[in-house]
C-alpha cells in the first residue's frame, strides 16, 4: 500500500519544464480509502462478542484499536465504540455500552501489541472498560520522533500509504443510538490500515536509528494517567477580563454549579451554559433572579432553567470572607510563568534562553520537536533551581538523576542533560563578567 517515494523538489522542476509532468495543480488526488473487507456488524450482543472474541484469538500480530467519546455532548469520557483490526481477524466494531464487562475481549487480545494513535486520547476511556495493553506502539508519537510536521492519521496514511481518509464524522455524538452507516463506516476505516501505517513508521524508526527511542516513549505510555487539574476552575474561557479577587469567587461558584450540574446530567458544560455566561454573570455580580436574567451575555440552556442555582453560587460568593476568596493566581509547586523570570532571577532567565537556544538547534539536528525531546514543564523546573554543584560531571549526573525524577526518558536525558548544564555553566559565567547586565556575553563555556 505504500505510496512511490515523492521526487525531490529539484527534479519535479526540471520535469515540469520537460514537459514530462503535470504542474502540481494537475495532480490526481490520492485514492480514497475503502473498506477491503465492507462494513462488519456492530457488535452489541454476547453472542456477537465472543464471535468477535474468537476471531481476534486467532489472528496474528499486533492489534489496531481505536476508540470513540462523545467529546463536546457528554460530561463522561467514556467510550461509545471500540474499533479493532488483526492480520487473519479482520475488523470489528464492539458497542461497550451493550456489555457489562469487556473482559473476553481484553483476554482474547492478551499480550498483543496494540496499535493506537494519539495513544494518551484513548487509553482512559479503554482502561474504564478493562482494556489495558501489555505493550503499545503510537502511530502518532512515531510520527513525531521522525520529524513529521503534521501527524494526525489523515496525513500521516496519505503521505506514507497514498491513501485519504474521510474525517466529516469526527466530531459527531458517538452516544448517538442507533449509529448511522456512514459512522461506523467512518470508524472502520481508523483501523482499517493501522497495521500497514505501523510498518511503514517501525522501518523509517529503525533507519533513522529512533527504535529504542519509540520504545522508551511506547513504554512510558503504558503508565499513562490523565493529568487531573488543580482549581480547574481558573481554565473558564476570558477568565483573564476578570477583576478582583470576589469576582473570581464568583467564576469558581458558578463554575463548580455548572460542572456539578453536567456530571448529574452527563452532559457537556458549555451545553449548560458557556464561559462566557459565567464570566458575564461573576462581572455583574446581580443579586436576584431577574437581574441575573437581563445580564447581557448571560444565556445558554441552562441560564433559565437553573436561574435559582446561579444566584445561590453568586450569593455564596458575596458573602465570602477575604480568607476565603482565591488568590488572583493559581499557587503551585513548580516555578513561575516563563515571562516573569528575567525580574525575578536574571540568572535562571539567562539559563532558559540559552537551553531554549540550544534545544532549537538540536531540535532541527535530530528532526524532532523540541517538546518531545524534552517536556517544558521538566526544562523549566530544572533550570529555576539547578543542582549547587557547578563541577561540570557531578553536574551533569545530578541534571540526569533529576530529569530522571521528574519523568524524562533515558534517552532524552542522553541528549537533553549537556544542553542543560551548558545552559547552567554559561549563565554563571555570563553573570560573572556582566553583574549590571550592561556588557557584552562571556565567550560560551566549552563542553566538559
Amino acid at each position: 500500500m505504500p505510496a512511490d517515494a515523492p521526487e525531490t523538489p529539484d527534479q519535479a522542476a526540471t520535469d515540469e519544464q520537460d514537459g514530462t509532468v503535470e504542474p502540481d495543480e494537475h495532480v490526481e488526488p490520492a485514492e480514497l480509502l475503502t473498506l477491503r473487507d465492507g462494513l462488519p456488524e456492530i457488535t452489541d450482543t454476547e453472542a456477537g462478542l465472543a464471535e468477535v472474541c474468537a476471531r481476534v484469538a486467532a489472528g496474528t500480530g499486533p492489534v489496531a484499536l481505536d476508540a470513540e467519546r462523545a467529546s463536546g455532548y457528554r460530561y463522561s469520557n467514556r467510550a461509545y465504540l471500540v474499533q479493532l483490526r488483526r492480520e487473519g481477524s479482520g475488523s470489528a466494531l464492539v458497542d461497550p455500552i451493550a456489555f457489562t464487562s469487556m473482559a473476553p475481549l481484553a483476554e482474547a487480545i492478551g499480550d498483543a501489541e496494540w496499535i493506537l494513535h494519539a495513544a494518551s486520547q484513548d487509553l482512559p476511556c479503554l482502561a474504564d472498560i478493562g482494556l489495558r495493553p501489555a505493550s503499545l506502539f503510537d502511530t502518532e508519537l512515531a510520527g513525531r520522533l521522525l520529524g513529521y510536521p503534521r501527524v494526525g492519521l489523515a496525513t500521516l496514511v496519505e503521505t506514507l500509504l497514498g491513501y485519504r481518509l474521510k474525517k466529516e464524522h469526527s466530531a459527531v455524538d458517538w452516544s448517538t443510538r442507533p449509529l448511522p452507516r456512514p459512522w461506523l463506516e467512518y470508524a472502520a476505516l481508523d483501523v482499517e490500515v493501522l497495521l500497514e501505517l505501523r510498518e511503514v513508521l517501525l522501518a523509517e524508526l529503525v533507519e533513522q536509528g529512533k527504535d529504542g527511542w519509540a520504545r522508551q516513549e511506547f513504554d512510558h505510555l503504558l503508565g499513562f494517567e490523565p493529568t487531573v487539574r488543580q482549581e480547574a476552575w481558573r481554565r473558564t474561557g476570558g477568565l483573564h477580563r476578570v477583576r478582583g479577587r470576589r469576582n473570581l469567587a464568583a467564576v469558581r461558584e458558578l463554575w463548580e454549579t455548572r460542572d456539578e450540574l453536567a456530571e448529574r446530567r452527563d452532559v457537556t458544560p458549555g451545553r449548560i451554559v458557556p464561559d462566557a455566561a459565567i464570566i458575564a454573570a461573576a462581572t455583574a455580580q446581580p443579586t436576584d433572579r431577574d437581574s441575573l436574567m437581563r445580564t447581557p451575555g448571560f444565556h445558554g440552556r441552562g441560564a433559565d432553567r437553573y436561574a435559582a442555582r446561579w444566584v445561590e453560587a453568586l450569593q455564596r460568593a458575596a458573602a465570602m470572607s477575604e480568607d476565603e476568596l482565591p488568590a488572583r493566581t493559581q499557587r503551585t509547586d513548580g516555578p513561575p510563568t516563563a515571562r516573569a523570570w528575567a525580574e525575578r532571577d536574571p540568572v535562571a532567565a539567562a539559563r532558559l534562553r540559552l537551553a531554549r537556544e540550544e534545544l532549537a538547534t538540536l531540535s532541527t539536528e535530530q528532526r524532532v520537536p523540541a517538546e518531545n525531546l524534552l517536556t517544558p514543564d521538566f526544562l523549566r523546573r530544572t533550570l529555576w533551581t539547578p543542582p549547587e554543584t557547578r563541577e561540570p560531571g557531578e553536574l551533569l549526573d545530578e541534571v540526569v538523576a533529576r530529569l530522571t525524577e521528574y519523568g524524562a526518558r533515558s534517552w532524552q536525558s542522553a541528549l537533553v542533560a549537556p544542553v542543560l548544564v551548558r545552559a547552567i555553566l554559561q549563565a554563571d559565567v555570563e553573570a560573572a563578567a556582566d553583574p549590571a547586565g550592561e556588557d557584552e556575553p562571556a565567550p560560551p563555556v566549552q563542553d566538559s
